[in-house]
């Protein structure tokens, strides 16, 4: 897959969103094992020589607030600890190939899926 172009005005030393690869807006930290899981004994025993704290992927809002709609707490900490697992969810991947070519600017809202 042919990486996207950059803004023309884009910094090649700004770091990139990790799903979705667009450039020139702030970035949130979104830790790839949630916080609220680093304790639970199941979590431990899935990631034993995991800095749990150190788990952290760079990523926009809009990625950032896809993600935690498709997936709970436990499905992030079960089966997506890594950002190439999150490439791989069937709507994280259609919502990052979908936004890579929208500007900075376009305000996106994201609706929870139906269950």
């Amino acid at each position: 897959m042919p990486k996207p172009a950059s803004p023309p005005n884009a910094n090649p030393d700004e770091p990139a969103c990790a799903l979705c690869a667009r450039m020139g807006l702030p970035l949130t930290k979104h830790h790839l094992i949630p916080k609220a899981r680093h304790n639970k004994p199941r979590t431990k025993r899935l990631h034993p020589d995991t800095d749990l704290n150190q788990t952290i992927a760079l990523i926009c809002r809009p990625c950032h607030s896809t993600v935690h709609h498709h997936l709970t707490e436990q499905q992030l900490a079960e089966h997506y600890p890594t950002v190439e697992a999150l490439k791989q969810h069937p709507d994280i991947a259609r919502f990052a190939a979908w936004i890579r070519n929208k500007p900075p600017s376009l305000k996106v809202t994201t609706r929870k899926p139906r269950r």
